[in-house]
């Protein structure tokens, strides 16, 4: 049972090209699949954290491997929108989200370097799950517009108008903030240190 959160790790990271070629195909059917995979995905990392910490297997696999995977997950979805959906979801806005990523991997190494583990801010945490929320509700109205009648309409005005572009604004400043926090607390060494960002 210990081995059993580094495996639903790494099961997350081999789904998720699946999960983007489907998202790609731009079919009802590749769309659907696409967001349950994402669910399924979301759901897995949450459990493999709790499963860590109720079998005490915490490892230096697993914290190395559990934050990659989210950044897959994560930012090959956002690469997959901007490619379906340039106007809501531009590449400037991937791109800072992953510049965030790249910083905060950079700090970490350099603190283990120095014999330190950096640790994970509790709104980083919150970062990541406020992505994995946008994502779900952006991937559900791609599903949605494919459907007849009013609920199509209404998905499609949604995901066409600029509430999906606002909220990312405020997902983007906010991702870049935390990573903005981890550089204040590295120079001001008032940090604790731990894994995950």
């Amino acid at each position: 049972m210990q081995h059993l959160p580094n495996a639903l790790t790494i099961a997350r990271i081999a789904l998720t090209p699946v999960l983007l070629v489907l998202l790609l195909s731009e079919t009802f059917t590749g769309e659907l699949a696409a967001l349950g995979l994402f669910v399924a995905a979301a759901i897995s990392d949450y459990l493999d954290g709790k499963l860590a910490r109720s079998f005490r297997a915490r490892s230096r696999l697993g914290q190395f491997l559990d934050p990659f995977a989210d950044k897959v997950l994560v930012l090959g979805t956002f690469s997959c929108l901007a490619i379906l959906l340039p106007q809501q979801v531009p590449w400037w806005a991937v791109g800072l989200i992953a510049a965030r990523d790249v910083l905060v991997t950079g700090l970490r190494t350099w603190a283990e370097a120095r014999g330190q583990s950096l640790r994970t801010l509790p709104l980083a945490k919150t970062k990541t799950t406020v992505q994995l929320v946008f994502l779900i509700g952006m991937l559900l109205l791609l599903v949605l517009r494919r459907l007849p009648g009013t609920t199509g309409t209404y998905a499609a005005q949604i995901l066409e108008g600029p509430i999906p572009f606002f909220l990312l604004l405020g997902l983007v400043t906010f991702t870049v903030l935390t990573g903005l926090w981890y550089v204040q607390g590295m120079w001001s060494r008032t940090a604790l240190y731990r894994h995950d960002a």
